[in-house]
């Protein structure tokens, strides 16, 4: 049989695979699929981490998460497939949707568990750099299988807890299983869109509530064996093509 050379794609099969949380998935693990792809911008996005559209959001990210206006997001979520916009679009259309010159090529991917779409990968380019194509989409397509399955196996690891009284908040429980990761509060903070001082204070607030004083000892009293539930299928803010990171 013909001994074939490493890819650089088995290289980030298994930056996926050895990933210890989300975080990392989202930090060193996503740049690497940034350069490999020569994306302008990139992003992983978790549904259940995504801020809600409220009425601060902006006039150009509520048109960008509009299922209406969107069609790249649109496609994604009714058929949890990859795309690019020439796909579906005739070249130089989507520029017209998204005038940003950085974003003037994008390649949207899904992350699913439990027959649910629960965030998905999203590439950009210049628009003077060359537009995705089939190659790229077949790589990305085969990287969000992987991202999925690690996905599942770190949230099946992840910590439940009993919150009796309903004692905390859904932000507080968030983070709860953060720190249950071994996740900083700077990371935290990265992962859920709040600041560093936010979750330091809710971390005060919570200690209170359980009467401990320590991370440790907050994870001890809240730990039991179990699996996370499946997410549930709600908006698409978790694909926001704005809050991409810069190469």
């Amino acid at each position: 049989m013909e001994n074939f050379a490493k890819a650089p794609l088995q290289d980030l099969f298994k930056a996926i695979s050895q990933a210890q949380n989300e975080a990392e998935l989202k930090g060193a693990t996503m740049t690497e699929v940034g350069h490999y792809f020569a994306a302008s911008r990139w992003g992983l996005h978790f549904q259940d981490r995504a801020a809600a559209v409220d009425q601060d959001t902006s006039d150009i990210m509520r048109l960008a998460l509009s299922l209406d206006y969107n069609p790249v997001l649109r496609y994604v979520v009714q058929r949890h497939t990859a795309v690019h916009d020439e796909v579906i679009l005739p070249p130089g259309v989507w520029q017209k949707i998204c005038p940003r010159a950085d974003h003037g090529h994008v390649m949207l991917g899904p992350i699913v568990s439990h027959n649910q779409l629960t965030g998905g990968i999203a590439l950009t380019r210049h628009r003077h750099a060359a537009a995705f194509d089939a190659n790229d989409l077949a790589d990305l397509s085969a990287l969000c299988l992987h991202f999925s399955t690690r996905f599942a196996a770190l949230r099946s690891q992840q910590i439940a807890f009993r919150l009796e009284c309903d004692r905390f908040t859904h932000r507080e429980a968030q983070i709860a299983n953060l720190v249950a990761q071994g996740l900083t509060n700077k990371q935290i903070g990265e992962g859920l869109w709040i600041t560093e001082n936010s979750v330091k204070k809710a971390l005060k607030r919570m200690f209170r509530k359980l009467q401990v004083s320590s991370r440790a000892e907050m994870v001890a009293r809240l730990m039991e064996t179990t699996s996370a539930p499946a997410s549930k299928q709600g908006d698409a803010s978790w694909l926001i093509i704005g809050r991409l990171n810069p190469e």
